[in-house]
């Protein structure tokens, strides 16, 4: 299906807000996110919109986007880490307050040089900062952003009821500590 064909309004907007909260709010569940852990986002909006990454950027749809997935963040007390786009090496946009001591970089995201979800998290937090590197406690990833670089160790695959936002395939992660001591180890189940 061409974008040509995908009609994008209000409606439809607040629909795809709809997938993006439902989406948030179920892995942050599932992960067990606490607050004050990080919840880090790759989304292509070109992807939402049924066209090839990178090609479509839409900077309505991702204000939509980042405005429901931060809203569900902020309930539950994570912080949101937006991922950016290859042009700015998939650096990160988050509260200052999620990282203090953090090394900033001296980069201002936009539609096509970090992608307009990252724009959205630029123009949406209150003290926002761009950062290269973090590990995150749980990651989403919309449109096959490959979010896993910034994920703690271990990774793992997190099933979502939801599986699309428009068009664009989601996929979610949680981390785990890792697994130390071999075959006499005991291990905390609520760590698992």
């Amino acid at each position: 299906m061409s974008t040509e064909q995908i009609a994008y309004s209000e409606p439809a907007e607040e629909s795809l807000a709809q997938q993006a909260r439902e989406a948030a709010e179920e892995l942050i569940t599932l992960a067990r996110l606490r607050p004050g852990q990080i919840l880090v986002v790759g989304c292509s909006t070109s992807e939402v919109r049924g066209a090839r990454i990178g090609t479509d950027s839409a900077p309505q749809t991702a204000a939509a986007l980042f405005g429901a997935i931060q809203a569900v963040c902020q309930a539950h007390g994570v912080y949101l880490a937006a991922q950016c786009c290859e042009h700015l090496n998939r650096a990160l946009v988050i509260e200052r307050a999620a990282l203090p001591g953090a090394e900033p970089v001296n980069a201002v995201p936009r539609p096509k040089a970090g992608g307009s979800f990252a724009t959205a998290a630029y123009a949406g937090l209150r003290e926002p900062i761009v950062v290269e590197h973090l590990r995150a406690d749980a990651g989403l990833d919309i449109g096959g952003t490959l979010i896993g670089m910034h994920l703690r160790e271990v990774a793992v695959p997190v099933r979502l009821r939801r599986r699309q936002i428009g068009q664009a395939l989601v996929l979610a992660a949680r981390t785990r500590p890792k697994f130390i001591g071999g075959a006499r180890a005991e291990y905390d189940p609520a760590l698992l």
